[in-house]
C-alpha cells in the first residue's frame, strides 16, 4: 500500500509570528517563502498545518 503525501508551500513569512507558529513552520520543513516540501499525510501533520493555515497552502 502506498503511502500518500501531500505538498504544502509556505505562503506567507515567519516574521512577527509566536514562537509556536515558528516552531510549526520548521517541524514540517519549511523556513523560506514559497518554499514546497512533499509530506506523508497523516493526522499529525494536517493538525500542524491545521495550526498554521494562514502561513502555508496544500499545492497540487
Amino acid at each position: 500500500m502506498a503511502n500518500k503525501t501531500i505538498k504544502v508551500k509556505q505562503v506567507a513569512s515567519s516574521i512577527g509570528r509566536p514562537e509556536k507558529q515558528k516552531a510549526v513552520l520548521i517541524g514540517l520543513g519549511l523556513n523560506k517563502m514559497n518554499k514546497v516540501v512533499e509530506l506523508e499525510d497523516t493526522p499529525s501533520i494536517r493538525g500542524m498545518i491545521n495550526k498554521i493555515p494562514h502561513l502555508v497552502k496544500i499545492v497540487d
